[in-house]
C-alpha cells in the first residue's frame, strides 16, 4: 500500500505544480505595437513572442517596425504615414470589388482569404492592382490578433493607393465598444496588458494614438458604384431621420473616443446613430423578429432610391454562408470565419462587373443568387 500512497502523493504534487504554473503563466502573447503621442515623446508599447512587454519613449516616432501575430508568425513591416479620411462615395466602380467583414482578431483567417483570392501576394503585399477592397467593420474582440489586423490593413491601404487601388475600412459596432471601454468580448490578454501598464485598455486607442486616429478616420457608410456598404443595416428609422451620409460619417467619428453613455447624451441624433436601430447595430434587414423592426420591402426600395444604389451590403449578423434577402437587394457577408475556413464554405464577396460571386479561401465558389 505504501508505494501506492507514495505514487498518489507524487501525482497530487504534480497536479498542484501544473495548476500553479497555469495560474502564474503570463496570459500575454505577441501584441502591438501601440504608438502613443505624449508630451514626453512617442511612446511605443509592444509584447514580444515570449510575452515580454517593452515600453519605451523616444523623441520621434519609429520610421518603421515589424508586426508579428500572437504566436510570433507572419511578420510584416509597417511604416507610419499621414492619416486622412477617405471619400465615402465613389460612383465609378472598378472592375473588381472584394468585400469582407468581421475579422474579429483572427489574422490567420484574414491572410488565408486574401491570399486565396490574390488580393495579396505570398509576401503579404497588395496585389489587387486598381481594384477595391471593402472591410465592413469589427476588427476588435474575440481573437488574439486585433492590433495586428489593424496594422495589416493600415499598411495595405497605403499600398493599394500607391497602386491606384483602394482599401475602404468601415466602422462596426465593436470599434466604438472598445473605444468606450467595453471589454466583454475581448480576450483576457488585452485587459492583462492594460493592468500591467496601469491604464485602461481604451487609452491605447485614444485620440493621442496612431491607431486611434486612423480608426477615427473611417466612415460608417460607404458607396462604391451602385452598392452601399454599412456594418449592420439601414431601416425605416434611418430613412425617417433623412441624414446625409456625410453627416452620419462625421458625427459617428467625432464622438468615437467618448464612452457610449456620453455619446448618446450629447444629442438625439447620436442616441439614434449609436443605438440599436442605428447603422452599426440594426439587424432588421436580415432578421424578421418583430423586435428587430424588419424593413418592409417598399421602405427598402425608398432607401435604395434615396442613395442611388441597387444593393445594401452588410456584415454584423452571422450566417452559415454569404446570403441574400429581398430578392438579392440585401447581401450579408458575415460568417464564422474560422468554421467557414475549415469547412471550405463562403467567406467573402467578389464583385466583377455585374457578377456577384461568393468566394472562399481557395477563390471563386459560385455566383450569388
Amino acid at each position: 500500500m505504501k508505494p501506492i500512497r507514495f505514487l498518489l502523493s507524487l501525482l497530487l504534487l504534480a497536479g498542484a505544480l501544473c495548476l500553479q504554473a497555469r495560474e502564474t503563466r503570463s496570459p500575454l502573447s505577441a501584441d502591438g505595437p501601440y504608438v502613443l503621442y505624449t508630451d514626453a515623446g512617442v511612446r511605443v508599447i509592444a509584447v514580444d513572442a515570449s510575452g515580454t512587454v517593452s515600453d519605451t519613449v523616444s523623441p520621434e516616432a519609429p520610421a518603421s517596425f515589424t508586426v508579428i501575430d500572437h504566436r510570433g508568425r507572419n511578420p510584416f513591416e509597417v511604416s507610419l504615414r499621414p492619416i486622412r479620411r477617405q471619400n465615402w462615395c465613389d460612383r465609378t466602380r472598378p472592375d473588381r470589388v472584394f468585400v469582407m467583414s468581421d475579422p474579429h482578431g483572427r489574422l490567420d483567417c484574414v491572410l488565408s482569404l486574401l491570399l486565396g483570392n490574390m488580393v495579396i501576394d505570398k509576401d503579404l503585399h497588395w496585389s489587387f492592382g486598381k481594384s477595391h477592397l471593402v472591410m465592413i467593420g469589427d476588427v476588435f474582440d474575440r481573437g488574439e490578433d486585433v492590433v495586428q489586423i489593424f496594422w495589416f490593413f493600415y499598411r495595405l491601404q497605403q499600398e493599394a493607393e500607391e497602386a491606384g487601388g483602394r482599401v475602404t475600412m468601415l466602422l462596426g459596432n465593436h470599434e466604438p465598444m472598445a473605444f468606450s471601454g467595453d471589454m466583454r468580448y475581448a480576450k483576457p490578454k488585452y485587459a492583462a496588458l492594460a493592468e500591467r501598464l496601469g491604464m485602461e485598455y481604451r487609452e491605447l486607442f485614444g485620440p493621442a494614438s496612431e491607431l486611434g486616429r486612423w480608426i477615427a478616420s473611417w466612415n460608417t457608410v460607404g458607396i462604391v458604384g451602385r452598392d452601399l456598404f454599412v456594418h449592420a443595416g439601414l431601416g425605416a428609422d434611418f430613412y425617417r431621420w433623412n441624414l446625409p451620409v456625410e453627416t452620419v460619417n462625421r458625427r459617428m467619428s467625432d464622438v468615437i473616443f467618448l464612452k457610449n453613455k456620453e455619446r448618446k447624451a450629447l444629442s438625439d441624433t447620436l442616441d439614434f446613430l449609436y443605438g440599436s436601430y442605428g447603422p452599426i447595430w440594426f439587424r432588421g434587414l436580415v432578421l424578421d423578429e418583430e423586435t428587430r423592426r424588419p424593413v418592409p420591402a417598399d421602405t427598402l426600395d425608398l432607401l435604395l432610391d434615396r442613395y442611388g444604389v441597387d444593393h445594401i451590403i452588410v456584415g454584423h449578423t452571422i450566417f452559415k454562408d454569404i446570403s441574400t434577402f429581398y430578392d438579392g437587394k440585401v447581401i450579408t457577408v458575415n460568417v464564422d470565419n474560422r468554421v467557414n475556413r475549415r469547412k471550405h464554405r463562403g467567406r467573402a464577396l467578389l464583385i466583377e462587373g455585374d457578377r456577384y460571386v461568393v468566394v472562399g479561401d481557395r477563390g471563386k465558389k459560385r455566383e450569388l443568387k
